[in-house]
């Protein structure tokens, strides 16, 4: 006979989107590298990032969104989202602080407190988007900038966990991820007008509409790729990535829910090539791994 807590064991993965885990913890890993050395904090930031924070982020948003939820035929996945009734509110809640606390506090007390501070502005980002008193996704645009700061930031903590001082992390490169979230998010939200508008949800697709806000997206993500560009040399063939999810923007003006499928394989094989090719760049597997040159 099973064991009465695997449900919930089960519905906690599933919360966490164990689909997404590499969208948060590559990228800090792969800045940990560029930037510094691998310490012992970089060692806990990647369990954090791939499991726990992405836990804390989509669980608190399963538990404001439920009403909601419940109502989207796509919700209800251990990919593009669960579903947690209030009954297991209580359960939730206890998992995320049992599996952040712990990792948040010792990351900060490695690091220091300038990363200690960016840490818990991460946690605030990732809380205020779906958490009253100011849950960003019902206001326009913060919805999207706020969204996109849910993955540039662990980057951010990942130069910082590793010794690089904020000066050293690549911001070109940090604001084109930022631009390319921002799109990311606008893109997503597509699919979901009708059942934000009926839930009251003022997301940035909910209040322009869904043909504008692929238009926007579109746009955005041109301008990410073209501040990806403005850094010369093997950057010019990083910016291409940006044309397929340009592309995906367009479909998405007739077809929103194929266009948001696309997005979520593009993703794997987009940042897979990005992030070997900035290590390849900056030298990362010869210095790190002694392999020869």
């Amino acid at each position: 006979m099973p064991s009465p807590s695997v449900p919930g064991v089960v519905a906690m993965l599933r919360a966490s989107r164990p689909y997404s885990w590499i969208n948060t913890a590559l990228p800090f890993l792969a800045v940990a590298l560029l930037t510094g050395r691998v310490t012992a904090a970089v060692v806990l930031g990647t369990v954090y990032f791939l499991l726990p924070y992405n836990l804390l982020l989509y669980g608190v948003n399963d538990l404001f969104d439920y009403e909601s939820d419940r109502r989207n035929p796509r919700k209800g996945g251990a990919i593009e989202g669960g579903l947690v009734p209030p009954a297991q509110a209580r359960r939730m809640l206890l998992t995320i602080a049992a599996t952040n606390v712990p990792l948040l506090l010792a990351m900060a007390w490695l690091a220091g407190p300038v990363a200690a501070g960016v840490l818990a502005f991460t946690v605030l980002a990732a809380v205020s988007y779906s958490a009253p008193p100011l849950r960003l996704k019902e206001r326009p645009f913060l919805d999207s900038l706020n969204s996109s700061l849910h993955f540039v930031l662990p980057p951010v903590c990942g130069g910082l966990l590793a010794g690089a001082h904020l000066s050293a992390l690549p911001w070109r490169f940090l604001l084109a991820f930022l631009l390319w979230g921002m799109a990311s998010q606008a893109l997503g939200a597509i699919q979901d007008v009708e059942y934000d508008r009926a839930a009251g949800i003022g997301s940035i697709a909910a209040w322009l509409g869904g043909r504008a806000t692929a238009v926007a997206a579109f746009g955005v993500y041109l301008l990410a790729g073209v501040f990806t560009a403005t850094g010369g040399g093997p950057a010019l063939v990083a910016a291409v990535v940006v044309l397929p999810y340009a592309a995906l923007a367009l479909i998405a003006t007739r077809q929103a829910r194929t266009a948001w499928r696309g997005f979520l394989g593009l993703n794997l094989v987009a940042g897979c090539f990005l992030t070997l090719l900035l290590l390849q760049i900056n030298g990362v597997f010869h210095e790190r791994l002694g392999t020869p040159a």
